[in-house]
């Protein structure tokens, strides 16, 4: 899952990355108004924690430019313990939640789980695409009830393309949400096409028809009918 977290709070910020990173996400950080709207603007993200108060202009500005653009990500507001009407205007402006701060890092980690779950799957916490079940709880996936075994990114890459069947997913959208903006690094997207054969060959090794389909000079896209 790809997250990105709005805190200018450096202590704080680090607390929440090294926690989140270490329970297998991708976190990109923004630290003011400017960023936060740059990164919201340039990239897609299943969660974003939005701290309110942010050098530069107001979180809840972001959410509003957020909700503009991508209305199906989900957005945590992340509070003072006395900003009621702040958390009130969250809620109205289309954020799933809120935390108080001081928090516990566990409870935010649960509730970054919750609404992901009702984001992104429906509440759903078994995604099926035909003869594959995805347990979005277990992070397991079978195929007519046999275990594939799929790395961390396979995994991942299987349910972004199960999020988005029939849609064309370009290699720099595919590498952005599963490697976040470090890939402005890289010279080329090898590997994602690297990715996407192993997870191939494992689901049809397994007994799966393939779906997912090559889009000549565009990237890829998972076809089901």
């Amino acid at each position: 899952m790809k997250l990105l977290i709005i805190e200018d709070n450096e202590d704080l910020l680090q607390n929440i990355q090294t926690y989140l990173k270490r329970e297998g996400y991708i976190c990109e950080s923004a630290k003011s108004y400017s960023a936060a709207f740059d990164k919201v603007m340039s990239y897609t993200y299943d969660v974003v924690l939005i701290d309110i108060m942010i050098p530069g202009g107001s979180g809840l500005q972001v959410l509003r430019e957020l909700k503009s653009v991508n209305p199906e990500t989900g957005t945590i507001i992340i509070s003072a313990k006395n900003a009621l009407d702040d958390k009130i205007e969250g809620l109205e402006l289309g954020a799933d939640d809120y935390i108080t701060k001081p928090f516990q890092l566990p409870e935010l980690h649960a509730r970054i789980k919750a609404v992901n779950r009702r984001q992104q799957r429906d509440g759903k916490e078994i995604i099926n695409v035909n003869e594959i079940a995805i347990n979005t709880k277990t992070m397991e996936v079978t195929v007519d009830e046999s275990t594939v075994d799929l790395t961390p990114k396979e995994y991942e890459l299987l349910l972004y393309f199960s999020s988005n069947k029939n849609h064309v997913l370009s290699k720099q959208t595919i590498a952005e949400h599963l490697w976040g903006d470090y890939v402005d690094h890289l010279e080329n997207l090898d590997f994602v096409y690297q990715h996407i054969k192993n997870l191939r060959k494992k689901l049809e090794n397994a007994g799966a028809d393939d779906y997912i389909e090559s889009v000549y000079g565009i990237g890829y896209k998972l076809k089901v009918h």
